[in-house]
């Protein structure tokens, strides 16, 4: 047997043993192959177009998510400018109030000083009129001792009490 130049036997039975394998490939085993083929090339089809639908949406989502992120921010900034406003309202409102309460205080104050100094004045006026009364008093009891000196006294105060004028009624 030689290997390089086989013989004509070995040769036909090479050919029929290749014939009716490939035979066999083409009846049973190539539809089969190309039908898994197809399969995975369908498979790969349907996988890109799912994928370039899931990009698409993808883009679509992110493309939404920058519109909510820029109204937010809008809405945001819109939150803070009237929180400002309000802030300012309130300061000013609590500033006024705060004034309007000093001028009040202010004036219970005053009018409370007011009343006070009129007492204190009363107060010294009756004092005054005690001690005159009363030095009166001791200076009159000095001078009338005697019943004479009274009676003189007594006519000289009505002398002087017709004398002054009345006023006119």
């Amino acid at each position: 047997m030689n290997l390089i130049t086989p013989d004509t036997g070995l040769l036909f039975w090479m050919v029929v043993i290749f014939g009716l394998l490939f035979f066999l490939l083409a009846k049973f085993g190539f539809p089969v192959i190309t039908s898994m083929v197809e399969n995975r090339n369908a498979k790969i089809e349907k996988s890109l177009r799912d994928a370039e639908e899931i990009e698409r949406r993808l883009n679509e989502t992110v493309r939404k998510q920058k519109k909510i992120l820029a109204e937010a921010s809008a809405e945001q900034a819109r939150m803070i400018a009237e929180a400002g406003e309000s802030r300012r309202e309130i300061i000013d409102k609590a500033r006024e109030d705060a004034k309007d309460e000093a001028q009040k205080i202010l004036a219970t104050a005053r009018k409370q000083i007011a009343e006070e100094k009129e007492a204190a004045l009363r107060d010294i006026r009756r004092e005054v009129a005690v001690v005159s009364v009363a030095v009166a008093e001791r200076i009159i009891r000095d001078r009338l001792v005697s019943d004479e000196a009274q009676t003189d006294y007594l006519n000289k105060i009505v002398d002087e009490a017709c004398a002054k004028p009345r006023p006119a009624e």
